[in-house]
């Protein structure tokens, strides 16, 4: 490839990429999903395989040598370029390049309206399964693209720190609880992560004009360092991936997200 991957692809920009040697399609939509239609040359790979958990808590890195093995066995080494979907708005393709940029690993795309654009506008399905092309991952853990409880707890308050919650509003403000303890993290700011996909546009996120007027007005400043979180960081993967893509430089996913900060006794909680 001599021209450099945008990190939001658009249907017909991956369409003309196929093929490329070091190009890695992958597919995290349900396994039912990919058999039935899929990006031609697309590899699945189950999202249950790029998480881990310790009930109660969810949506945890899984170890760095194990994530390696798991990505060399789908085609991915350290000089492959990474384009990931999925069917459901981007939080599971997200989470993957999340994870790559987690293991250190920064050759990554997410396809734009992900299966829903491909299909509804025309390109070409399959029902062929893609064998893995050999490949070996190294990973090379980046602590900056990572933030603990106990990280969040230190950084609280400070004027230069944000924190975005990406579950509904029923789960930021208590209404609706799928913890031990009901809230948010104090301080911060609830925008749903469906809030920045558009339903007209085959859930392709919205223009980067929209978006960043959203996070501005919730005080979601470029010049800040934002930790995004939803219960088990993976609808905030997708948030994670709107402010990599607006040019953030300073942005980090929590895994376990809620269902570790909501389950312990000895984390603060804030409600409305």
């Amino acid at each position: 490839m001599t021209a450099e991957i945008p990190l939001l692809l658009e249907p017909g920009q991956l369409r003309d990429l196929l093929g490329e040697k070091s190009l890695v399609v992958i597919d995290l939509c349900k396994q039912t999903t990919y058999s039935q239609l899929h990006i031609p040359g697309a590899v699945h790979l189950a999202y249950s395989r790029i998480v881990a958990s310790r009930h109660p808590v969810h949506g945890l890195l899984p170890e760095p040598g194990l994530l390696a093995q798991i990505l060399s066995e789908h085609g991915i080494g350290n000089h492959t370029h990474v384009a990931a979907y999925d069917d459901e708005g981007g939080g599971n393709a997200s989470r993957l390049l999340w994870t790559l940029d987690a293991m250190g690993h920064d050759r990554y795309s997410l396809l734009n309206g992900g299966l829903h654009a491909w299909a509804n506008e025309g390109q070409a399905c399959s029902r062929e399964s893609t064998a893995p092309p050999a490949a070996s991952f190294s990973a090379t853990p980046r602590n900056e693209s990572v933030a603990s409880a106990e990280y969040i707890t230190e950084r609280l308050g400070e004027p230069d720190f944000a924190l975005w919650d990406a579950r509904s509003w029923n789960e930021y403000s208590g209404v609706s609880r799928f913890s031990r303890h009901p809230g948010h993290i104090p301080g911060a700011v609830n925008l749903d992560w469906l809030e920045v996909m558009d339903r007209a546009r085959n859930l392709r996120l919205k223009s980067d004009e929209t978006l960043s007027t959203q996070l501005n007005q919730l005080g979601l400043e470029q010049d800040k360092e934002i930790v995004a979180y939803c219960q088990t960081h993976h609808r905030s993967s997708l948030a994670w991936f709107v402010l990599r893509h607006l040019g953030y430089q300073r942005c980090r996913g929590y895994p376990g997200s809620w269902s570790e900060w909501g389950n312990s006794d000895d984390t603060p909680k804030a409600l409305p």
